[in-house]
Order: structure tokens, then C-alpha cells, then sequence
């Protein structure tokens, strides 16, 4: 069995990123918000409770490695931080000022995991060369669920399987 590297998949401009090193866990987080009418008791005088709406899914993948100190003459990985730091400030200014993110689908292998938006991005430069050129960097990513039809339309994105179904018998498996 050959080694498949995990990617974020982008069909409306964010291009597609291939992890280095694969992570070694996926954090899911799925919450429902509800309404709580405080003037409203149940027998036990708990506050009687309706759902408002599900919130979106929130993927956290941390501790990512990115190393590039074996490469031709000890290559920064600068140049490859880029590739996560372009999906979180695509539109900085001029005529991008009003767009959208770049939309992706998390994949490693055959599962199709989430279809979202990078909402947020941190590292670490933790690892440089004499001169100062940083060789090695822990990534982490926050993932947020969008749905398809926030896609701009035409652009044929991949559709994404029935993530929660796909995200139950995962968390049974582990």
C-alpha cells in the first residue's frame, strides 16, 4: 500500500495544497445552537430549551510538520507556508477587496472529509539554518463547513460525501 498525502482541494482559485506530512489526528467539533426562553420553566426549573440551528462543522488539524531542511541547499519553507497563507488573505486590497475565499475539500485518499474555508492558520518557525533561513515549521489549521450552494455557482467544486455519516463511523472506529 502506497502512502497518500492529505490535501485541501480548491476549484474556485485556491489551487491545491498537498500536505508534507500527513496529520496524525483530525479534530471534529459539531455543535447545535438552541433557544432558552428564561421565563419558561420545566418541572425540574431548568429553562425549557428549543433548537435554533446547527452550527457548521469545525475541523482542527494541529501540529502539522513542515520540513524542508533536506532539500536542495536548505530551501525555506517560507515558499510553502505561502501556498496556507493565500487562502486566509486572498484579498488584501484592489480588485480581490470584495471577493470570497477560496472554498476547498479536505481529502486524504478516498474520503472526501469537509468542504470549507480555512478560517484559521497559525505556525511556528522551528527549525533555521546558520544563516537564519527557517527549515522547519508546525503548522496548525482550523477548518470551517460550508455548504455547497455558498459555492459560487459554475465553478464545479467536488461535491463532498455525507460528511456526518463519513465523521460517525470514523469516531466509532478510533
Amino acid at each position: 500500500m502506497s502512502l497518500v498525502k492529505a490535501k485541501l482541494i480548491s476549484s474556485d482559485g485556491g489551487g491545491t495544497i498537498e500536505f508534507m506530512f500527513n496529520p496524525n489526528q483530525l479534530a471534529f467539533t459539531q455543535r447545535i445552537n438552541l433557544t432558552k426562553n428564561s421565563g419558561s420553566r420545566t418541572g425540574r426549573g431548568l429553562p425549557k430549551v428549543n433548537f435554533a440551528y446547527p452550527e457548521p462543522c469545525i475541523l482542527s488539524i494541529r501540529d502539522l510538520i513542515i520540513d524542508t531542511y533536506e532539500e536542495s541547499g536548505g530551501k525555506s519553507v517560507i515558499t510553502y507556508l505561502k501556498q496556507f497563507e493565500k487562502a486566509v488573505n486572498f484579498a488584501e486590497s484592489g480588485d480581490s477587496k470584495e471577493k470570497r475565499p477560496p472554498t476547498y475539500v479536505f481529502t486524504w485518499g478516498n474520503f472526501q472529509y469537509i468542504r470549507c474555508f480555512i478560517t484559521d492558520l497559525s505556525y511556528t518557525l522551528t527549525l533555521f539554518l546558520p544563516d537564519g533561513t527557517p527549515v522547519r515549521a508546525k503548522l496548525d489549521l482550523t477548518l470551517e463547513e460550508v455548504d455547497e450552494s455558498t459555492s459560487q455557482p459554475g465553478m464545479g467544486a467536488p461535491s463532498a460525501p455525507n460528511r456526518s455519516e463519513d465523521t460517525r463511523s470514523r469516531r466509532k472506529k478510533g
